[in-house]
């Protein structure tokens, strides 16, 4: 099964977007390079909103990610997934943040796979707020192969 099937079959939505203020995901060479994706989940780890739910909006950003990599790809396919970043809306003592961002990361290990195309570099960092109140914000790049 391809990267695009898998999404698909995970239920991932794939729309056309309307360009805005900026670029969501931009192509330069052989990689695509997507802005931030916020949550739709707002507020703070450790005050509040748990793990698990920040677990879940580090997911629904990678499913924002990967409808913007298709914008611009037009597939899912010939992709591999080199670095993700992921931010987290979180309090001082808050530790969990690389737990939160797994969201993001299973989800592109389950379409690309762990041991193969998914297997990336990652950031994992907490900070005092993101835009909007996001209780999360991942970006991330990917190669054309």
């Amino acid at each position: 099964m391809t990267p695009q099937q898998k999404a698909e079959q995970l239920g991932i939505k794939f729309e056309e977007q309307t360009p805005g203020y900026l670029n969501l995901c931009i192509k330069t060479g052989n990689q695509l390079m997507s802005s931030g994706h916020v949550s739709t989940l707002k507020g703070k780890l450790g005050a509040g909103t748990t793990t698990q739910e920040g677990y879940a909006a580090a997911r629904d950003c990678a499913e924002k990610i990967l409808n913007s990599v298709w914008n611009a790809h037009g597939s899912l396919d010939g992709l591999r997934v080199i670095k993700v970043l992921g931010c987290v809306n979180s309090t001082l003592d808050f530790t969990e943040q690389h737990l939160v961002i797994n969201g993001a990361s299973d989800l592109f290990h389950e379409i690309f796979g762990k041991e193969g195309d998914g297997f990336h570099a990652r950031s994992a960092l907490g900070f005092a707020q993101l835009p909007t109140g996001a209780a999360v914000e991942v970006e991330a790049i990917f190669e054309i192969k």
